[in-house]
């Protein structure tokens, strides 16, 4: 008797604490990940018309550095000048530094006219007549407000053997929103503007190379 009433006591008090666990949300999922990319020119809605041809010169493009804040898979959103906020489940689908060079050869492929635009480190048997530096040390925003690109860049010769520019970005663009997929696509929008920074003055230095 006592064993049958012990068993009874027992899946009363289960189901007590089933029903308990429910009532508390226990049951309830966890917030989906998202997971985000850079679009490029290639895949913009309007279309890009070309800043010049650099016909057979090869670009590479890289190495490409991001400061410490940017280089995680979390995308960063920016409160104020001293406050930044992790966006533990908006995340880049892949590591933002690829993602973000991949975007700057696409979109200058586009821009330049030209299939050979390739990424850093090259073959050692293809002759390079220019290759493009980046460092970021910003490239973050506010979903309800901007998003904002620094970086200094440079152009190099001669197989990266002669400094030909040096130069630094600063870029704001509007999210035109207030969610992280518009702010995403605002900082799309960004590393185009810097592209065609780069295009243009790969455009000027190989209009004084040819003697233009």
């Amino acid at each position: 008797m006592h064993l049958n009433f012990f068993k009874f006591a027992s899946a009363v008090l289960l189901t007590f604490m089933l029903a308990l666990s429910g009532c508390l949300g226990g049951g309830s999922q966890a917030p989906a990940t998202k997971y985000y990319v850079l679009n490029s020119l290639n895949t913009a809605e309007n279309e890009t018309q070309s800043v010049t041809d650099l016909k057979e010169a090869i670009v590479v493009i890289g190495p490409l550095t991001l400061s410490q804040v940017l280089d995680r898979p979390q995308i960063v959103i920016r409160h104020s000048d001293n406050e930044i906020r992790i966006a533990d489940l908006d995340r880049w689908a892949e590591p933002l530094h690829e993602n973000f060079i991949r975007a700057v050869i696409d979109n200058l492929a586009v821009l330049l006219s030209s299939g050979s635009v390739i990424k850093f480190p090259p073959a050692t048997s293809i002759p390079v007549a220019y290759q493009v530096i980046i460092d970021v040390s910003r490239f973050d925003g506010d979903p309800e407000d901007e998003v904002v690109l620094r970086a200094r860049w440079a152009i190099l010769g001669d197989n990266g053997e002669t400094m030909l520019l040096k130069q630094q970005s600063v870029l704001n663009e509007p999210t035109k929103g207030d969610t992280i997929a518009e702010m995403v696509a605002a900082q799309s929008r960004l590393v185009a503007k810097l592209s065609r920074n780069i295009a243009e003055a790969l455009k000027t230095l190989e209009e004084k190379r040819s003697g233009q």
